[in-house]
């Protein structure tokens, strides 16, 4: 993380002041003190540093959408936490809380209908920034309605959110949660007319989404999805791996209860999709989701003999897992495509004919 050198330094700092004491103490119980206090203030630090990095950010969406998009952050609930430090406590089991945008376009008429387009941002944990600036435009200058939860896990609202992580489990409910809840507000969202989009993490979760209630979304893209999370830790490192066994996750690793990283797997969970419209893309040189992980979901639905998917293993593409969201001419027209792929579904009320269009509402000009 960002302090890693500050908290080596530190530590060092520390070593150097204890090193007389140590060898006069029968052990060096002081030393693990002042180095677990120096790991827990970083660790804050850390957090907090997120946070401020947050709102930062947030200040953004105005300069860089709030010419075509109204912009709020709601805050919702979804389903209580996984995991209870004190099950028995004060406020054990309520309903966990969190953030999430919306982004409607400033053109809507209050008497029509639109379509919503639910965002599941991707990372293990991180959170949904203006990275994605270009294709919110994109998408709002269709005359879609878009909704991005800051599920459990999310980064930018400290510590607490950040350990309530359920990877492929309860943050699924958060991001439908989302979903429901711009249905029964926003009288103007069509909810015969939701779709899921996502990379990456957020791939995972969308296709999640149409597994658990193919009811809800008439279609869905999962770009370079998180497919395989067995096969994922065997081609991580330690530090990765240990997001997940932490003891505010799952708790264990892999080898210690392969069934629950199988259950958070989407090629292992064909068997729950029920043909929602679905299109896929990977990349060969992806430098985060490997392409055997995507490959692994496309054989398995195949396998399962499962209908109205649609995929695409892009050969080298540059930018690795970021291909399709780079602002390069070819990464213009994969998202066209993408859109068309949608718009086919969602019927927004200004689909792109052209790349032309594409790019006068992303860059403006």
């Amino acid at each position: 993380m960002r302090t890693s050198y500050l908290r080596n330094l530190l530590l060092l700092t520390v070593l150097f002041s204890l090193q007389l004491n140590i060898f006069s103490q029968p052990g060096n119980t002081e030393l693990m003190n002042a180095i677990s206090d120096v790991n827990r203030n970083f660790d804050a630090l850390d957090h907090r540093l997120d946070v401020l990095e947050k709102n930062i950010d947030d200040l953004l969406w105005f300069e860089r959408v709030g010419d075509m998009a109204y912009i709020d952050k709601i805050y919702i609930t979804g389903p209580p936490p996984a995991k209870e430090s004190n099950p028995t406590g004060q406020g054990a089991g309520n309903p966990l809380k969190f953030w999430s945008y919306v982004f409607i376009p400033r053109d809507a008429d209050p008497s029509r209908k639109y379509p919503l387009l639910v965002f599941p941002h991707g990372g293990v944990h991180a959170n949904f920034t203006t990275y994605y600036t270009h294709i919110i435009r994109e998408m709002v200058a269709q005359g879609y309605i878009v909704v991005a939860a800051e599920y459990r896990g999310s980064t930018g609202y400290g510590g607490g959110l950040y350990r309530r992580i359920d990877y492929g489990g309860l943050e699924v409910d958060d991001v439908d949660a989302s979903r429901q809840y711009m249905i029964e507000n926003y009288e103007i969202v069509d909810e015969d007319r939701v779709g899921v989009i996502g990379w990456s993490h957020g791939g995972l979760i969308g296709l999640f989404c149409i597994f658990d209630h193919p009811e809800s979304y008439r279609a869905c893209f999962a770009g370079v999805p998180v497919s395989d999370v067995i096969a994922r830790m065997g081609y991580k490192d330690d530090e990765y791996r240990d997001l997940y066994s932490a003891p505010y996750h799952i708790g264990k690793t892999a080898d210690e209860n392969v069934a629950e990283y199988r259950r958070r797997s989407p090629a292992w969970q064909v068997d729950r999709y029920s043909n929602t419209p679905l299109l896929i893309h990977t990349n060969t040189n992806d430098e985060d989701v490997n392409v055997l992980e995507v490959e692994h979901l496309i054989k398995s639905l195949k396998a399962a003999g499962k209908q109205n998917f649609k995929y695409k293993i892009f050969e080298e593409m540059p930018g690795g897992h970021s291909f399709d969201r780079m602002d390069y001419k070819e990464a213009r027209k994969i998202r066209l495509d993408i859109y068309n792929f949608l718009n086919t579904e969602l019927k927004p009320p200004k689909p792109f004919k052209n790349i032309r269009e594409l790019e006068k509402a992303a860059y403006r000009f």
